[in-house]
């Protein structure tokens, strides 16, 4: 096993995860961002979409809306929105929610159309962390 770091994921309501871990990835605004032990210190806004790290040489993955990364040479703490750990997923909420918003968004205006769009990541991510094709 290579060198680790700390992950910490923590939302408005919850710690969802404080492990050691490998490598992160996380959904960046500008596209998606690979942290390993050593890594440059940074600070960046998070989209809503999938968080995976892997842990003892098995990717696990979180879904997450919008929020906040830290990353140090040693940890990565995620401040999230909302996020959910697979088994917490409601595989028909997910569902409903992705033709609803589909649906919204053929009707919806410019300064609507972002918050669509991050709700349609979200519930795809949520879908993806429980192993469900869309």
């Amino acid at each position: 096993m290579g060198a680790q770091l700390q992950l910490e994921i923590v939302s408005r309501q919850r710690r969802l995860i404080s492990a050691m871990v490998e490598e992160v990835r996380i959904p960046g605004v500008m596209g998606e961002l690979g942290v390993l032990a050593g890594h440059t210190p940074l600070l960046t806004a998070l989209s809503a979409g999938r968080v995976a790290y892997t842990e003892k040489g098995t990717e696990r993955k979180i879904a997450l809306r919008r929020g906040f990364a830290e990353v140090q040479p040693d940890r990565v703490t995620i401040l999230a929105r909302e996020a959910l750990l697979p088994e917490e997923v409601d595989v028909e909420r997910g569902r409903r929610s992705i033709r609803e918003l589909g649906g919204k968004m053929k009707t919806a205006t410019a300064g609507e159309l972002d918050e669509l769009k991050e709700g349609l990541r979200f519930a795809e991510a949520c879908l993806e962390i429980a192993g469900v094709k869309i």
